[in-house]
């Protein structure tokens, strides 16, 4: 993939790719009613123009070159939409989208603005980005299969055919936004305790198959930031660690998984986000230090792996251009992604609706992330008002037709280089290799950071508490426990204590004989069990993998890729 990115570098100034954010910002909305709506009289597109023959690259630059102006402004914008389905809702999500674009459905969406892309959103409380997520598209594998095909059916009755960018955040572990159904990998942090970066490119191009087979064909991951000494709230588990290396031969091995099975990684939020305790969707959090040595080598990985798209983040990178958010920083978005770094795919704003980004009204903010050097405006708060901002850029001359039709080139290369893809079949989600290949890099994760490495952790029956709302997890490990030959009872049995994303403690169970961390592991500095584990995440296959370790059928490899206070990265030696 790399030859192929820099094979565009010659053909286009810079084309294929694109980078996409991750969460919106107005408050969860539940639709309740169930009354159908039926989809609002839309006038009939124009046929499609015959794209000309040849590769990509040529097809994009013609037909961007043939488009008008509100044409062009749709290529570059990536909302959300209300509904499960294309073209039929109920009465709350057609009035979301009324709210949203004058629209009942996302496919009326999709045509009336001629977008290049949609993105798949999910509500959940459970999720650092979940409060700006105010809309769920997502339920079963076969839902987002119909979706998605009814998006795919509007867009190819547009001008030019090209398929639409459907994307979605796919991270997995606390962000994850197709929860049932498919194999769950495990945290990014998790593959960095494992560090095996072999496992981490097969867990990820059976994530990749199964998106595929769903129908998304962009995915909002990974993650390329690097933790600082201080963590980051809002990142966590979602970065693979605290080694700006090892987390770059974990992001390479991500891009080349997602990417071999025909999704495109979007490596995000560029230039770093992991050196901030701030939260972007909040605030502009300032970044210092010596970028490109804590902060520059994942990205470096991920784009030499081929990513098409990369994600600038709401973020005062102060070595880079101080005092101005990244995604509306010339100097970085251009200067530094493009010049500097070489970066030939398509960059995408973090979502336009985070409150850095909404410090303008939204026609304005779109030309200035345009101008910086974005080609991709993700979840723009008011659609008509971001494409008629554009059109009104270009009429006035604060933006340049030749930036826009750069823009929507890019946007349109990686559409074209979608299209006639064979679609993995359905019954390729949740498969059992799938499951072999996750459940490998689970058990290289798991890390013992105090207590014993040889044998059992426990003896005797087992009671397994958790603390705040976690019944899924502990029921999990019950079953995985009961599966491993462990006899497990609901009071009275030797402790084995789960904490998790948001616990501020760990003494909520002090007789626990064992705690288990299954996000960051820094509260286990705390703990007082006499044995300290952590999976880094909640999943089944991890929770699998943690029974085998307790039952002392299995070793547990893995190594924090973060610093413990008062511990060592791993209490068993190799």
């Amino acid at each position: 993939m790399a030859r192929v990115n820099r094979a565009f570098r010659v053909a286009l100034a810079v084309p294929m790719g694109l980078v996409l954010a991750a969460c919106g910002s107005d408050a969860p909305t539940r639709p309740e009613a169930t009354a159908r709506v039926a989809p609002t009289v839309v006038a009939p597109s124009p046929p499609p123009a015959a794209p000309p023959v040849g590769d990509p690259v040529a097809r994009a630059r013609e037909v961007a070159r043939a488009m008008s102006d509100e044409d062009l402004a749709g290529q570059v914008l990536m909302p959300y939409a209300y509904g499960a389905a294309a073209d039929q809702v109920d009465a709350a999500a057609a009035a979301g989208n009324q709210r949203l674009a004058g629209v009942n459905t996302p496919a009326e969406l999709v045509t009336k603005f001629r977008l290049g892309g949609l993105i798949l959103v999910g509500f959940a409380p459970d999720d650092p980005t979940g409060a700006t997520n105010p809309a769920t598209n997502v339920d079963s594998p076969q839902q987002v299969r119909a979706l998605t095909d009814g998006l795919q059916a509007a867009a190819g009755r547009l001008p030019g055919g090209a398929p639409l960018l459907v994307g979605t955040d796919q991270e997995f572990g606390v962000v994850t936004r197709i929860r049932t159904g498919a194999t769950q990998l495990p945290s990014a942090m998790a593959f960095g305790a494992a560090g095996k970066p072999a496992l981490t490119e097969a867990a990820w191009h059976a994530a990749g198959r199964e998106l595929a087979a769903m129908g998304v064909n962009v995915d909002f991951a990974p993650v390329a930031d690097t933790l600082g000494a201080a963590g980051s709230s809002v990142i966590g588990s979602r970065s693979y660690g605290s080694d700006p290396a090892a987390n770059g031969r974990q992001v390479r091995a991500a891009v080349r998984g997602l990417q071999a099975a025909g999704v495109s990684a979007a490596l995000k939020h560029f230039p770093g986000h992991g050196h901030t305790t701030g939260d972007s969707h909040n605030g502009l959090p300032v970044v210092k230090g010596d970028w490109e040595k804590q902060d520059r080598p994942p990205f470096d990985a991920g784009i030499d792996a081929g990513a098409g798209l990369v994600m600038s983040g709401h973020l005062d990178v102060q070595a880079l251009d101080k005092g101005v958010a990244a995604t509306f920083s010339r100097k970085v978005m251009t200067d530094v992604l493009r010049g500097r770094m070489k970066f030939a795919g398509v960059a995408v704003t973090d979502a336009m609706n985070m409150a850095p980004a909404m410090k303008w009204p939204a026609g304005e903010a779109a030309v200035r992330a345009l101008n910086a050097g974005n080609d991709l405006l993700l979840m723009p708060p008011d659609i008509a008002g971001a494409r008629d901002g554009i059109v009104a850029g270009l009429r006035g001359g604060s933006l340049k037709r030749a930036r826009l039709v750069e823009a929507a080139t890019r946007v349109l290369t990686l559409r074209f280089r979608k299209a006639g893809k064979a679609q993995p079949p359905l019954t390729a989600v949740d498969s059992a290799d799938h499951h072999a290949a996750v459940a490998a890099a689970d058990a290289a994760s798991i890390t013992i950071l105090k207590g014993s490495c040889s044998g059992p952790l426990v003896t005797g029956p087992v009671t397994v508490t958790a603390s705040g709302d976690r019944d899924t997890a502990r029921t999990v490990l019950v079953e995985a426990l009961q599966q491993a030959g462990v006899p497990v009872q609901a009071a009275g049995g030797t402790v084995v204590h789960l904490v998790g994303y948001g616990d501020k403690r760990t003494d909520l169970s002090p007789g626990a004989a064992v705690t288990v961390a299954m996000d960051t592991p820094q509260l286990l500095g705390a703990a007082r069990s006499p044995t300290l584990v952590a999976t880094y995440s909640s999943s089944k296959l991890s929770l699998t993998a943690l029974a085998a370790v307790i039952a002392g059928k299995a070793k547990a490899p893995g190594r924090s890729p973060v610093a413990v206070p008062g511990l060592p990265r791993t209490a068993c030696k190799a």
